[in-house]
């Protein structure tokens, strides 16, 4: 009775954990839309206190210079990494780069959206050691659940390290790409957990081999697409940075092809969902967990190209960038999802 118990707690803090990252890409967008970045300049308190300020009076006066001396030597550390693995051109580009020495003006508006991120970051940590934890109930049935809760508890440090990176560096363009696609793998182990325990031991199905095919190829469609979108957003960065945050009007002018390229992703991900979605009708019945996972898939899909409309017309808001980061993630989610319960597991088949 203990195990079944605690079996059940797994599968619920494993289902709050996928929700609350979820939300934490979410916050991630905002933060990123907004440049609110280094509205924290320091870790893990925000300008030495653990509420941050509301106003530049209550911050010593001295403030943007000890920041910025933090942030330099954080790039000199990262350079050094660079040069271990062989990225000499990079590391000394970080080292000669004196835009990290202007300091930024205090905003309470950043300083708090960064810190909302940071809070959501932290608990979304708490949730995933939790669901490791937990997992342990399911170690005489399978050791995958646990090996990947613990595995994501890892890549999760990681990546607040490589965010960290992220908003302390301006010329590693990539690392913001590297940096969304380890959120989707991370969101994806703890996907994969919650459905391994949500399946354990019943039957397997039989499925026409065409829809794992095509399944596939629209999840994959989707993550390249995410990565072309995080293209977009260094590319356009870089555009506001030189036009000083002016003329967004012409942002995307500026942003040269890959928005393109972009846009004709956007197209393949949904040709392919539709294909996809007229296999799922034509395979499973209208109740079926399938049908419901791609009709949420279609409805997202649906969803982006509207803020994708929005942002190709209307000067990339940011409520409407963050939107669009947190859809894609969605569609992404659920293509993953549908993947997983075409290969539900059978009792001993997918078991360690």
């Amino acid at each position: 009775m203990r195990t079944s118990t605690s079996k059940i707690r797994f599968q619920k803090i494993n289902l709050a954990t996928i929700i609350l990252l979820f939300i934490l890409i979410l916050a991630g967008g905002v933060v990123r839309s907004t440049g609110s970045g280094m509205g924290c300049p320091d870790w893990p308190k925000c300008f030495g206190r653990y509420v941050p300020p509301t106003n530049v009076n209550e911050l010593p006066k001295d403030y943007k210079q000890e920041y910025v001396a933090g942030r330099l030597a954080k790039n000199q550390r990262f350079a050094k990494t660079l040069d271990v693995f062989g990225y000499s051109d990079l590391a000394k580009r970080i080292r000669e780069d004196r835009s990290i020495l202007v300091p930024e003006d205090f905003n309470a508006v950043k300083t708090w959206t960064e810190y909302i991120n940071r809070l959501i970051g932290a608990l979304s940590g708490l949730f995933l050691i939790a669901t490791a934890i937990y997992a342990f109930a399911y170690r005489a049935d399978t050791k995958w659940i646990p090996f990947l809760s613990i595995l994501n508890v890892i890549l999760v440090g990681f990546q607040g390290w490589l965010g960290s990176i992220v908003v302390s560096t301006n010329l590693v363009a990539w690392i913001v790409t590297v940096h969304m696609l380890l959120a989707l793998a991370i969101l994806a182990l703890a996907i994969a957990t919650y459905h391994l325990a949500r399946v354990d031991g019943r039957p397997g199905l039989t499925v026409n081999p065409l829809v794992h095919v095509v399944t596939l190829l629209a999840l994959i469609v989707s993550i390249v697409q995410i990565a072309f979108g995080s293209e977009v957003r260094e590319k356009i960065d870089a555009v506001a940075g030189h036009l000083q945050g002016g003329y967004r009007d012409d942002w995307i002018s500026n942003a040269g092809t890959i928005f393109t390229q972009h846009r004709d992703v956007a197209i393949i991900v949904f040709i392919a969902n539709i294909v996809l979605y007229a296999l799922v009708r034509k395979t499973f019945s209208r109740h079926s967990i399938q049908q419901q996972i791609m009709s949420f898939a279609f409805l997202m899909i649906m969803l982006q190209i509207v803020t994708g409309i929005v942002l190709s017309y209307w000067a990339l808001p940011p409520v409407a960038q963050a939107a669009h980061v947190l859809l894609a993630t969605l569609v992404f989610g659920a293509q993953f999802y549908l993947m997983l319960n075409l290969y539900r597991s059978v009792k001993g088949g997918m078991h360690g």
